[in-house]
């Protein structure tokens, strides 16, 4: 179970070490823009506009990086006080309970709304705009998918220390 795991976690590590490269380039072209609009008095809106695709890139392509790391934000009141059986156990039931099905509904839900944008080859509504946003909204189903891949390695995970818990976990003696 953990090779599975261990080859999953890497694809997603991969996928959100490549998207966190997007930042940097928001960073470039907003300052580009800036100075273009400030300095220059032009700006294009394909520019402009990439921004926000490079932007909803990292956010939808980079949650189950956020995922793996821990670092989604939770309440860890009782959490950080559990025993690693007990998180094992909270982690389980909430990837096959709460984000396991919440994906596969935000996948059902979005398929058609992505579907109706690679039909018409949906483009920017601004004139000058970026012509691809039926591959930014593709985004959304990659995101689904990538954050049940991370689940199902969660759940993975969870179930090898579910399963070997460790020696004296029941408070008892061997």
């Amino acid at each position: 179970m953990n090779g599975i795991a261990d080859t999953i976690e890497r694809f997603i590590d991969w996928c959100g070490r490549a998207v966190s490269w997007l930042t940097l380039f928001m960073v470039v072209i907003t300052f580009v823009v800036v100075v273009l609009r400030y300095l220059f008095d032009t700006g294009w809106i394909a520019v402009q506009e990439s921004i926000s695709y490079m932007h909803a890139t990292v956010f939808l392509i980079g949650a189950a990086y956020t995922l793996q790391q821990d670092a989604h934000v939770r309440v860890d009141i009782f959490y950080s006080r559990f025993s690693e059986q007990a998180r094992a156990w909270v982690n389980l039931c909430g990837a096959l309970f709460m984000l396991m099905p919440f994906m596969f509904f935000i996948g059902w839900m979005s398929w058609e709304y992505v579907i109706d944008s690679w039909d018409v080859l949906e483009g920017s509504r601004e004139a000058g705009g970026l012509p691809g946003v039926f591959l930014l909204k593709s985004l959304i189903l990659v995101m689904a998918a990538l954050l049940t891949l991370q689940a199902g390695a969660q759940v993975l995970r969870a179930l090898t220390v579910v399963l070997n818990p460790p020696p004296n976990s029941n408070g008892g003696s061997d």
